[in-house]
């Protein structure tokens, strides 16, 4: 799996040089849409992307249980972007919480109820995720979109990556001809000390960290602080 990760990473710095390599030259920083789901995972990665990209912040994210959850998470967002980035902090684009629409995706997973974390379950959840974030991206005009979701160590980085290419080339499918396609950006947010990093700035500016994923079956398994994790 580690050599799985490192691959992604270093697709993102041939991405992230190409795209240096143009804006050094004259061109405008091309617009991101970044799928987040809460204040820290946001940090490190905003820190690490926002020399390179015009960015906008997509809170889409009908797993999270319960509501009061979500809402605290996307307040916290709300709250620490303008405190981190000042002038050049990201609008954020929240669209509605529909619940239904997570457990329509995961249904189709047998055994989801009890499932691990890093499993089917949850790659349904990246698809499901990552394939709004990508229709977001190409109604709105953005340049490329990714996901926040891999700085956490307890996330599978080979399926995000997986699923964000793919809707992606859904994209391409779905609008063939289309003049423009958003890209899909590659990640593995917690490489290169990404989650430590995370950790730091979390700390510095007092982000609540949640001690579970989001999903109501991902709470049921929260015996560990947040703050615990190890990085891969």
């Amino acid at each position: 799996m580690s050599k799985a990760l490192s691959v992604y990473y270093k697709a993102f710095e041939t991405q992230i040089a190409e795209i240096d390599k143009a804006v050094q030259s004259g061109s405008a920083k091309p617009r991101l849409l970044l799928h987040a789901c809460c204040g820290p995972c946001s940090s490190a990665v905003l820190e690490l992307l926002v020399k390179y990209f015009d960015i906008t912040i997509l809170y889409y994210n009908p797993n999270i249980f319960p509501e009061t959850e979500y809402l605290r998470r996307k307040d916290e967002l709300c709250k620490f972007l303008p405190a981190f980035l000042g002038e050049k902090a990201p609008r954020v684009i929240e669209l509605a919480y529909k619940p239904q629409d997570f457990y329509e995706a995961v249904k189709t997973v047998d055994g989801f109820e009890t499932m691990p974390e890093k499993d089917e379950r949850c790659r349904m959840c990246y698809r499901l995720r990552l394939a709004r974030c990508a229709k977001e991206a190409f109604d709105r005009q953005f340049d490329y979109f990714t996901t926040t979701l891999s700085i956490s160590p307890h996330k599978d980085a080979q399926k995000i990556n997986e699923e964000g290419k793919a809707a992606e080339l859904d994209l391409e499918k779905t609008h063939a001809g289309a003049q423009k396609i958003p890209q899909y950006l590659y990640a593995d947010f917690k490489k290169k000390n990404g989650f430590k990093r995370s950790l730091e700035l979390s700390a510095e500016y007092g982000l609540y960290r949640q001690d579970y994923c989001g999903c109501v079956y991902s709470s049921r398994n929260s015996t560990r602080g947040a703050d615990s994790e190890t990085t891969v």
